[in-house]
């Protein structure tokens, strides 16, 4: 890839090398790590009785932002590549304007992967929000924090993140959708000198991101604050002479809600870290400036970031790692023969969520009766669910 191609001269780069299909390779192995990931956080997140909490529902959200991504947004990059590498030429990437098509198809990837940007940081900034209170309050947890009120801050950041991704598509004479060679995605690029008000919009999206982010980062900063404080009232009563008050404080501040507080700051830094190359590449377009391999960079590692949530979660996460690892055995460690079973092995089955069938072998000789032979005796026993 020449760093001598911008954006505003998409056929700078037509020559294509062992680099690119090495970039090729990299976007492909994204792609199935992406939709893989965030496949398996929504199986758990949504498939899961435990997990289908507020603070469930907002990972679920997050997850289907990434996977979002890496269904639409990754496909047509590396279908794009492809197709350049050996010597076509889609349409929409030269002349993104062109009136011969019917449909551009950056016209839908280009918001689809802004708009999801939005969402994953707006999902943040809610998902610090709720740990805080959990931390911070957590006699009035249930009280803030219902489901109702998730599903509908989730239904609104989705909303006013599309609405923010599409805003740039109003002011089509001077901005437009095309697929840059040099970030290999659909982006906004300015068509003519951009005015006043397109640069202004234009600093829309990062003035946005960076605003949810700084508040992110501030609550998580106020959390982890009273989280050192716990720990100090821990260690003082767990040294004082009132055994019963340190019994009461472990329990009360050994809660999961720490953990799981922790966990969010993690993601919270991995996307910030993520976002920050992008951020200085629009100030740096709106300012004049072309860097075509720090496009690249930018654009990718924040693409990369949607896998980056999967990851964590299985590290940091040890109830999710366990209910991905019982998906994982249920479907490709199955037994094959229910027959080489034990004869003490009891069978559980739950029927309408009342009772548990257990069906047991006794281990009774055969023996014979009448001259004939008598197979072991079983026992049936229906026990009250748990």
């Amino acid at each position: 890839m020449s760093a001598a191609c911008n954006q505003s001269e998409p056929d700078g780069c037509s020559e294509y090398t062992v680099g690119d299909t090495v970039t090729i390779s990299f976007m492909i192995l994204l792609l199935l790590a992406i939709i893989v990931g965030n496949v398996l956080s929504l199986v758990v997140f949504l498939g899961s009785k435990s997990f289908r909490t507020p603070q469930g529902y907002l990972k679920a959200s997050l997850a289907l932002a990434d996977l979002s991504v890496g269904v639409l947004v990754v496909p047509y990059s590396v279908y794009t590549e492809i197709i350049l590498a050996v010597g076509g030429s889609p349409g929409g990437i030269s002349q993104p304007e062109d009136p011969m098509l019917l449909f551009q198809p950056c016209l839908l990837m280009g918001p689809v992967f802004a708009g999801c940007t939005f969402v994953s940081i707006s999902t943040i900034f809610l998902l610090s929000i709720e740990r805080s209170i959990a931390v911070l309050k957590p006699l009035h947890k249930k009280l803030f924090i219902t489901k109702r009120r998730t599903w509908a801050l989730i239904a609104l950041s989705w909303g006013l993140s599309f609405f923010l991704a599409v805003i740039p598509m109003v002011f089509r004479d001077s901005i437009a959708l095309q697929y840059s060679p040099c970030s290999k995605m659909c982006t906004y690029t300015f068509t003519s000198q951009p005015q006043p008000s397109s640069r202004k919009i234009m600093l829309l999206f990062p003035a946005f991101d960076f605003s949810l982010l700084g508040g992110t980062v501030a609550i998580n900063i106020l959390t982890f604050s009273a989280i050192r404080q716990y720990c100090k009232v821990r260690k003082l009563l767990a040294e004082s002479e009132h055994p019963a008050q340190s019994t009461t404080a472990q329990q009360h501040f050994s809660c999961p809600d720490i953990p799981a507080a922790k966990t969010i700051g993690i993601v919270t830094i991995a996307f910030f870290a993520s976002f920050g190359p992008i951020a200085v590449l629009v100030v740096g377009n709106v300012l004049g400036y072309q860097w075509c391999k720090f496009s690249y960079y930018a654009f990718w590692i924040l693409t990369s970031n949607s896998c980056w949530n999967f990851i964590i979660y299985s590290v940091r996460d040890r109830r999710f790692r366990l209910r991905v690892q019982e998906l994982f055995t249920s479907l490709v460690l199955k037994p094959t023969n229910h027959r080489e079973n034990s004869a003490r092995e009891s069978i559980s089955v739950r029927q309408g969520g009342l009772c548990e069938l257990v069906l047991k072998e006794v281990p009774i000789p055969n023996h014979t009766e009448n001259g004939q032979d008598v197979l072991p005796e079983c026992s049936v026993k229906i026990a009250p669910l748990k």
